[in-house]
């Protein structure tokens, strides 16, 4: 058994030494387009986060001042609650809720965080009935400011809808330049398995004489294709977690009123990401090699 796995890791070193260009050229194109998947994972990431609090069908958020007493509170809910006919829904976030939103939105600003959450409001959650409808939503904006210890409400600009059309435009792009670079990455390492089974075709037919089963064959290509996916898909990794880290410092330096401070993923989201590319990476390079393997045994 010891000897078998050694034969089939020798053998696929010596593949992989003699198609050492078309091995590399896989591995490149593995990389850039794990890279660019991973990259539009991150990037819907952190577009949520951004507009996080415009999730949900939430069109309004109605601040109350740091401190203010639970009767106060209470009489706010009821007053905003009891417009029927223009809310639909009504939530509040108290301010344990409102700290841990402002923890993710503002991880790439950690001083204005640590300014803001001493005296960090509370605030509900609106849903009007009407979302399209601008003129509601002023009307609903001045009366609600009205409101005792109401301190700020806040509603969708402009700036908000076009960056939701740019996440829309951004990720779908994106997202299929990855898929076409991944496809292109499976016809390398197919034609890369298939240069090296014609290369060696005089080996292949001399064992299968002496009684090699197909799948003995097999393993020695499926392996050299298996390798080749995992070094795409790792080095894709480490490229999406640097530019994260990077991007992430960036962000840091950003003026508070540029509307970027949330377009950041700091949790263990990325780490994810990567696990998803390195099984996506093994997987496109098993089933590339494998078809490949399968389909010119016989040369």
């Amino acid at each position: 058994m010891i000897s078998r796995i050694r034969y089939m890791f020798r053998e696929m070193w010596a593949s992989l030494s003699r198609n050492l260009t078309l091995t590399i050229a896989a591995v490149i194109t593995s990389t850039l387009s794990l890279f660019l998947f991973g990259g539009t994972l991150l990037i819907q990431r952190a577009f949520n986060n951004q507009m996080q609090q415009w999730t949900g069908g939430v069109e309004m958020l109605v601040y109350v001042n740091h401190g203010t007493p639970q009767e106060s509170i209470d009489l706010i809910g009821r007053a905003i609650g009891e417009q029927t006919q223009v809310v639909e829904a009504v939530e509040y976030c108290d301010e344990a809720c409102s700290a841990e939103v402002a923890k993710e939105l503002l991880a790439a600003d950690p001083e204005f965080l640590a300014l803001l959450l001493p005296e960090i409001p509370s605030y509900f959650k609106v849903k009007p009935v009407d979302k399209d409808n601008s003129d509601l939503l002023k009307s609903m904006s001045e009366e609600f400011g009205d409101l005792p210890n109401v301190n700020n409400v806040l509603t969708p600009d402009e700036a908000v809808e076009q960056l939701e059309l740019f996440k829309s435009f951004f990720g779908v792009r994106v997202f299929i330049l990855s898929l076409f670079l991944l496809s292109t990455s499976a016809l390398l390492i197919w034609n890369t398995i298939r240069t090296a089974m014609f290369a060696r075709r005089r080996e292949i037919e001399v064992m299968k004489l002496v009684g090699a089963t197909n799948w003995f064959i097999r393993l020695p290509f499926m392996l050299e294709g298996l390798l080749q996916g995992i070094v795409g898909a790792v080095l894709g990794s480490g490229a999406l977690l640097w530019v994260n880290s990077n991007w992430t410092s960036g962000v840091e330096g950003f003026p508070s009123d540029t509307g970027l401070k949330g377009m950041v993923v700091t949790d263990s989201y990325p780490l994810w990401v990567c696990m998803v590319i390195v099984g996506l990476g093994a997987l496109v390079g098993t089933v590339s090699s494998a078809t490949a393997a399968s389909k010119f045994l016989d040369v």
